[in-house]
């Protein structure tokens, strides 16, 4: 028997437990893995590196998985093309540092439309970069103000385009919207349900992922500190 053969086998048996987790049995490696043999000599394959304690049968299926001796020699017998192994673990990890750096994007805008709701004491909200929606904060900011208390049509209303994101959002970019502060004042906002308010909005730039940051605040509202307040926490970026 040849033992390079077996080898293959036990490594063929270690890459399918490794990424299915399943047993498995001698016509899987038959099949899957292309040997030149017939079932029986893969079967005395498997049965003679079962005896020398490398696969073993876990339960009565007719499948075998690796032992830690069998692990041992395969990591000590390992003839991989290195060269493929390295560029596969350097894709995984730049695409890792892209969903990173995506995930931290979203944090720090996050926290942006917090303090913005914070201090501004109306809606604030920005869009998701990589990612067809918007996320806004402080809403029920919104709804207590005077003019919404008392018209209690238009405050739901304004609660439904939030709701209905997609729109909003494509209101959003067909705006001229850029590195500016710009006010779309009531009738001047291309949906008729926020009519009653004023958008107030800017384009941010963070680690080169573009978003759109902003405030929906009642037509009556502090305008110069707003700006303010938005021109400087876009300048925290």
């Amino acid at each position: 028997m040849k033992m390079d053969r077996r080898l293959e086998v036990l490594k063929a048996i270690v890459k399918h437990f490794v990424d299915t987790a399943e047993p498995v049995g001698s016509n899987t490696i038959l099949v899957s893995y292309k040997f030149q043999v017939s079932p029986a000599t893969i079967r005395n394959d498997m049965a003679s590196l079962e005896k020398d304690g490398l696969i073993y049968q876990p339960h009565t299926s007719s499948g075998r998985v690796p032992t830690d001796l069998g692990y041992r020699l395969f990591v000590e017998e390992l003839n991989v093309n290195q060269d493929a192994v390295n560029k596969e673990a350097k894709l995984a990890i730049i695409q890792a540092q892209k969903q990173l750096a995506v995930h931290k994007v979203k944090q720090k805008i996050y926290d942006l439309v917090q303090m913005l709701a914070h201090i501004t004491g109306v809606a604030s909200f920005a869009t998701v970069p990589d990612s067809p929606r918007t996320f806004y904060i402080g809403l029920s900011n919104m709804i207590r103000q005077p003019e919404f208390i008392s018209d209690t049509n238009m405050a739901s209303q304004v609660i439904e385009v939030f709701e209905k994101n997609d729109r909003f959002l494509s209101i959003l970019q067909g705006l001229d919207i850029d590195d500016t502060v710009k006010f779309f004042i009531g009738r001047e906002n291309l949906i008729p349900e926020i009519q009653s308010c004023t958008l107030i909005v800017t384009q941010i730039d963070y680690l080169g992922h573009k978003a759109m940051l902003g405030l929906l605040a009642p037509t009556r509202t502090n305008y110069a500190f707003n700006k303010a307040v938005l021109e400087q926490i876009k300048s925290l970026i």
